[in-house]
C-alpha cells in the first residue's frame, strides 16, 4: 500500500481507502431515500480486518449515513478488532442532515453534529471534517457562518483538517476562498472525470490552492465491475438511493455491456481485474490523494485492494477513455 499527503498538511492517507456509506444501510432523510441495502456487521468487521491488514488507514463517513448508524458501526467494528481508532484517519461530514435546524449549515447545528459524530465515533477529534455539499442557502447566507464554525472547531481541537465535498465546479469555486479546505471530495471515475481532468476548473483550483482530491464512486457504484445484467436489471429496496436511477436500467446497462467486454479483453476477465483498473485509473491523476470505494463484505474489499499494485500505462489510460467514450 502506498500513501499520499493531503494538500499542504502532514496527514497521509492510503491510496485505497474505504467509504462507509454502505454501512448506514437503508435510510431516508426528509422523505427521500439516501441509503444502501443493509449490511451485516460481523461481515463488515471481517472486511475491515482485511483492509487494515493490507495497510488501509483511512475511513470516510458522514453523519447522514444511516443517520449516525455508519459512524457508530465503524467505532464498534474497530473496537471489536482490538484496534485504536486514533491510529486511523477518520473523516466524517455535516450538511445533509439538518434535524430541527433551519439549515444544516447553521453554526449551532454544525457544533451539535460535530459533537454527536465524536460521540458516535468514540473519539476526541475528527481527522477530516467536510462540509458535505455546496448549497449554503439563499444568497449563500450560511457560507461564511459555516466556515467560521469549522475554524472554531479547529481551534478547539475537535477537527484537524477542513474539507469541502460538492457536486459542481461552481460550488467548489465559491467555497474554497471562504472555507479554505485542505481537501476536496466528489465523484471521479473512468466514466466521469470532470473534476480531476487536466484543464478542468476544479483541477485548476486543486493546483492553484495546493489541495488534494478524495474520489468517491471510483467504481461508478459497481457499473465498472460489469456486475449488472441488462436482461435482468437490479431491483433496489425502498430507502436505497439507487432505486429508480436510470443508469441501473436496461437501456443504460445494454449500452455499457459491450464496452465492459472490451475492457475485459484487454485487462482480464475477473471482477478484481476490473476493480483494479478502475481504481488505478483514478489514482493515475496527480491531484487525487485516494479513492474511497464502498464495501459490504470481504470479497469487495479484496477487489478494492487489487488496485494497490496494479499499474496502467498512458496507452492503457487512452484505451479506457476511448472505450468508455459516449
Amino acid at each position: 500500500m502506498k500513501y499520499r499527503k493531503l494538500g499542504k498538511t502532514d496527514v497521509e492517507v492510503s491510496e485505497i481507502s474505504m467509504g462507509c456509506w454502505t454501512m448506514g444501510g437503508l435510510n431516508w432523510v426528509d422523505g427521500s431515500p439516501n441509503g444502501w441495502a443493509n449490511v451485516d456487521e460481523d461481515e463488515i468487521a471481517r472486511a475491515v480486518k482485511i483492509a487494515v491488514d493490507a495497510g488501509v488507514n483511512h475511513f470516510d463517513n458522514a453523519d447522514v449515513y444511516g443517520n449516525g448508524r455508519a459512524e457508530r458501526m465503524l467505532a464498534r467494528v474497530l473496537k471489536k478488532l482490538g484496534l485504536k481508532s486514533e491510529d486511523f484517519i477518520i473523516a466524517t461530514k455535516v450538511g445533509h442532515f439538518k434535524g430541527t435546524s433551519p439549515n444544516a449549515y447553521a453554526p449551532n447545528h454544525i457544533y451539535r453534529q460535530c459533537e454527536q459524530s465524536l460521540i458516535n465515533l468514540e473519539r476526541d477529534y475528527i481527522d477530516i471534517y467536510y462540509l458535505h455539499h455546496g448549497n449554503f442557502g439563499e444568497n449563500n447566507e450560511y457560507l461564511h457562518p459555516a466556515a467560521e464554525a469549522l475554524d472554531k472547531l479547529v481551534k478547539e481541537g475537535k477537527i484537524r483538517i477542513k474539507g469541502q465535498s460538492a457536486y459542481s465546479a461552481e460550488d467548489f469555486e465559491k467555497s474554497i476562498p471562504v472555507v479554505r479546505p485542505a481537501v476536496l471530495q466528489s465523484w471521479a471515475n473512468a466514466m466521469n472525470k470532470m473534476f480531476i481532468e487536466p484543464g478542468s476548473k476544479v483541477a485548476g483550483l486543486l493546483e492553484e490552492n495546493e489541495l488534494s482530491f478524495v474520489a468517491f464512486s471510483p467504481l461508478n457504484q459497481g457499473l465498472l465491475l460489469d456486475k449488472f445484467d441488462p436482461e435482468n436489471p437490479p431491483v433496489f429496496e425502498g430507502g436505497d438511493h439507487r432505486k429508480g436511477n436510470e443508469k441501473f436500467g436496461k437501456e443504460f446497462l445494454t449500452n455499457l455491456k459491450p464496452k465492459m467486454l472490451k475492457l475485459k479483453e484487454r485487462f482480464g476477465l475477473d471482477i478484481s481485474d476490473l476493480s483494479a483498473i478502475a481504481l488505478r485509473y483514478v489514482l493515475n491523476y496527480p491531484n487525487v490523494a485516494c479513492v474511497i470505494p464502498g464495501f459490504r463484505n470481504q470479497k469487495q474489499v479484496k477487489c478494492n485492494l487489487s488496485g494497490a499494485e496494479r499499474e496502467l500505462s498512458p496507452e492503457d489510460m487512452e484505451y479506457i477513455d476511448e472505450v468508455l467514450a459516449d
